[in-house]
């Protein structure tokens, strides 16, 4: 899953505080509270056919997350989906982009922590890339990470917020061990979610995937769930053990850089038969069917 340098990428303009500019001469204060101490919020969106998919989706959990971090000012969806459209139309894109949107707290008028040194407003960063799904669609090896995620007493995971050092820190754990991506537990042990996806297990034509108390609200998770609530597909959320990941039949992630893709390996363990699954499948092509056929329109067609 390591990714490569896609050369259609190679002058981008990005979008810092409604500014256009080339990716090598954009740039944001050191005075940035994303700078100073992670404090943003972010999603990451893609773009298909000229449609953004759940976009607002997106934008309400963008809102929810900057609203719980306290940030005084946060842009209205109208104004971010503007900034949006004018960097996708600055960059002629239409399709087959990953958009990663970040919202700081802004720049402090000297360093510190305190927030009440915030005073000229939040800052905007769109930064979107020609980028496939990045996902092995072939079978990914995961491994069990020794970093845990942390409860909503600690920092509660229904923040998406710029504080990635876990993932990082689970992902460092996946390179050394040879694997695709890191499997990541909850305080309790049960299954959280992997590094930087959500973890669903297939048993028994039963879809189960975990609840969010340790893990974010993932837009792509919750697309699958209704994907099966639509077309009569067994489906639960519930804890899930390490045990039940290894004597699974299937196992998938999801994502938005991603999509779905199938796990074949865990800790050295084949999971089923070793293959991408019927179930994988079909739930593959239910969401390549559901991003084909809607989203938010954010660039005209051309033709």
């Amino acid at each position: 899953m390591l990714q490569s340098f896609d050369e259609r990428n190679r002058d981008l303009i990005v979008n810092v505080n409604g500014e256009l500019v080339h990716r090598d001469n954009a740039g944001i204060s050191p005075f940035d509270s994303v700078v100073q101490g992670g404090d943003a919020v972010w999603e990451g969106l893609r773009l298909y056919n000229g449609r953004i998919f759940r976009l607002l989706e997106h934008l309400d959990r963008l809102r929810r997350s900057a609203t719980a971090l306290a940030f005084t000012d946060i842009p209205s969806n109208d104004d971010i989906i503007e900034e949006i459209r004018r960097t996708l139309e600055a960059n002629g894109m239409r399709d087959g982009v990953h958009i990663r949107l970040t919202l700081t707290r802004g720049v402090k008028i000297t360093s510190g922590m305190d927030p009440r040194l915030n005073q000229s407003g939040p800052s905007l960063i769109v930064l979107p890339e020609y980028k496939l799904p990045v996902y092995d669609k072939g079978g990914l090896t995961f491994v069990t990470s020794s970093i845990r995620r942390s409860p909503p007493d600690f920092l509660d995971p229904k923040i998406h917020h710029n504080n990635l050092l876990p993932s990082i820190l689970a992902k460092i754990e996946a390179n050394v061990a040879g694997a695709d991506a890191a499997l990541m537990l909850d305080r309790d042990g049960f299954v959280a979610e992997g590094h930087g996806m959500h973890v669903f297990i297939v048993g028994e034509k039963m879809v189960s995937t975990s609840h969010t108390r340790a893990c974010p609200e993932g837009i792509t998770r919750q697309t699958v769930l209704d994907l099966c609530a639509a077309h009569g597909i067994a489906h639960e959320v519930r804890d899930i053990t390490t045990t039940e990941v290894y004597t699974a039949d299937e196992l998938f992630c999801t994502g938005t850089m991603g999509e779905l893709a199938a796990i074949t390996t865990v800790d050295g363990r084949t999971i089923g038969n070793g293959l991408v699954g019927p179930m994988t499948q079909r739930l593959s092509e239910l969401y390549a069917e559901e991003t084909a056929t809607t989203g938010y329109e954010i660039v005209e067609d051309s033709g």
